[in-house]
């Protein structure tokens, strides 16, 4: 297990893009959230392995949202313990 966190920016708040975010992670076999910043950035934290969670970021890349997405920025981190995937506020 490993961890990812990306860092979306563009227009990725207010148009849904957390609950398109947290439908995609139904479809895998990760845990983690995602939250807007007040930078009015998104931040996904997802934990799982490698290969699942590159296919996770690459699913969120190819989704509904992407044309909103203007820049993404992600590094490794320490996998994490979490059930599920939520939305934070």
């Amino acid at each position: 297990m490993t961890g990812v966190q990306v860092f979306y920016e563009g227009r990725v708040q207010g148009v849904g893009f957390r609950y398109c975010v947290r439908q995609l992670a139904c479809g895998f076999d990760v845990s983690g959230w995602v939250r807007n910043l007040p930078d009015g950035r998104v931040e996904l934290q997802a934990c799982g392995e490698p290969g699942e969670l590159e296919l996770f970021v690459e699913a969120i890349r190819e989704s509904e949202v992407k044309s909103h997405i203007r820049k993404e920025e992600s590094r490794s981190i320490p996998s994490f313990t979490s059930r599920g995937f939520e939305i934070l506020d």
